[in-house]
């Protein structure tokens, strides 16, 4: 997959001018698709979507939404896409080694096996499918990563993530700018936002209309775990990573005290080939640095094994909210909206 283009995440230039008419017809495309209803689960379904294209942390909020849900006694499956994967579905996606069949990041992506280890996941194209499958299965509960833009399968609940520092960026459509579509086409069909680390003056203008709106706002962030951040910290380390955006990553492992000889970044989804991976170990030995990268690529990876005469570290991470109660309420209020629609 392309890497996001700088131009979005900077004030409207030359480039984003000249593309904002495709930006606009896109927009007001997805925007009508959004107002198409959709078909209606027999399940509650939990949608956790963002504005813009590329990575925000939709997956770890997911995991933690399934992981209340859980402990709330409900039985929550997944339903994605299965960016990156090669199969369509409607499949349970089987991620545990235990497992006979195991998929691999080639088949289902790499956030698929992610979810895969927390809780039943169906990945599928088609999402009025796939809810059918997570039915059967004996989930109690949906929840969607992404597909906030996707009309085909009625949320009950949406939270729409947002990233602090990024924010919508430059506020055009895609090509000419990160947003799916126009903002004020896509705040009907969110319930809350969810705004992930530090926040900058565009993230607080979101949150400050989001209120506006009726809206809950929460406060997010993804913390190391503790023992790996402790053991890298002070060490000289090579980090790489092929998520939305990588500098993230990189400075997470400075913020820890990690010693970053060497940052490579690459695109989001990216299929690491032998040749690269080869060149990363190398580089590796020859600095005497600690190889560390995602836990999303590292999962990526884990279909070819460990890299050839050197360890392969990930850098495991949790959310954490500034207001648990709330978000279990809005995840009741979810629960409730359909049930109570019987």
């Amino acid at each position: 997959m392309l890497r996001a283009p700088g131009f979005w995440w900077r004030s409207p230039g030359l480039e984003s001018r000249l593309l904002h008419p495709l930006g606009a017809v896109y927009g007001a495309v997805t925007a009508w698709r959004m107002r198409r209803p959709g078909a209606r689960s027999a399940l509650p379904v939990i949608c956790v979507g963002n504005f813009v294209a590329g990575g925000a942390g939709k997956t770890p909020f997911a995991l933690e939404i399934a992981d209340r849900l859980t402990r709330m006694g409900e039985r929550p499956a997944f339903l994605t896409r299965g960016h990156g994967g090669s199969l369509t579905g409607p499949v349970m996606v089987q991620g545990d080694a235990k497992i006979g069949s195991r998929h691999g990041a080639d088949e289902v992506g790499d956030e698929a096996l992610l979810l895969a280890a927390c809780a039943p996941t169906v990945l599928s194209h088609s999402r009025s499918a796939g809810a059918k499958l997570a039915e059967a299965a004996g989930a109690t509960v949906i929840v969607m990563d992404d597909g906030l833009q996707n009309p085909s399968l009625r949320k009950d609940f949406a939270f729409a993530v947002l990233d602090g520092e990024t924010a919508i960026g430059n506020g055009s459509c895609l090509p000419a700018g990160p947003l799916r579509a126009p903002l004020a086409a896509q705040w009907p069909f969110v319930q809350a936002l969810i705004v992930m680390g530090k926040q900058g003056r565009a993230a607080q203008a979101l949150a400050q209309e989001a209120r506006r709106r009726g809206l809950a706002v929460l406060a997010a962030r993804l913390v190391p775990e503790a023992a790996v951040a402790a053991a890298l910290a002070g060490q000289p380390v090579i980090a790489f990573a092929g998520i939305g955006r990588p500098e993230k990553f990189f400075a997470t492992l400075r913020e820890i005290g990690a010693h970053l000889i060497a940052e490579h970044g690459f695109a989001d989804h990216h299929r690491f080939a032998a040749a690269e991976l080869a060149a990363l170990a190398a580089e590796a030995r020859a600095k005497s640095a600690i190889l560390v990268t995602t836990q999303k690529d590292r999962v990526r990876i884990g279909a070819t094994g460990e890299l050839p005469d050197i360890a392969l570290r990930d850098l495991p991470v949790r959310l954490q909210v500034d207001d648990p109660s709330l978000l279990d309420a809005l995840i009741a209020e979810g629960l409730g909206r359909r049930r109570m629609a019987g």
